[in-house]
């Protein structure tokens, strides 16, 4: 499993839909409930020294190990995608 960091802003709508997206997936799919992927959630506002060592312009900003993913607005199908990279072990 490969850790996810989301970088965020906490008045951003766009990110309120990601983290609601998320909490669906995993009620949706018991597969991505039932292990733990480790989501490491970085508010850029709060934290702007490790969000300015990351390439991406828009939020939230989903990455998969080392890897960016998603950048900018999101649907529930790219969420739960995000998830299921995690879980991939390639």
């Amino acid at each position: 499993m490969k850790p996810v960091t989301l970088f965020y802003q906490p008045r951003c709508p766009f990110c309120k839909k990601a983290l609601r997206y998320i909490d669906e997936a995993r009620a949706a799919h018991p597969e991505l409930a039932a292990v733990r992927i480790e989501i490491r959630m970085i508010d850029e506002l709060a934290e702007p020294e490790v969000a300015d060592r990351y390439d991406y312009y828009y939020v939230p900003t989903f990455y998969v190990g080392d890897k960016k993913v998603h950048e900018g607005g999101i649907m529930p199908d790219e969420v739960e995608a995000v998830l299921r990279m995690a879980l991939d072990e390639r």
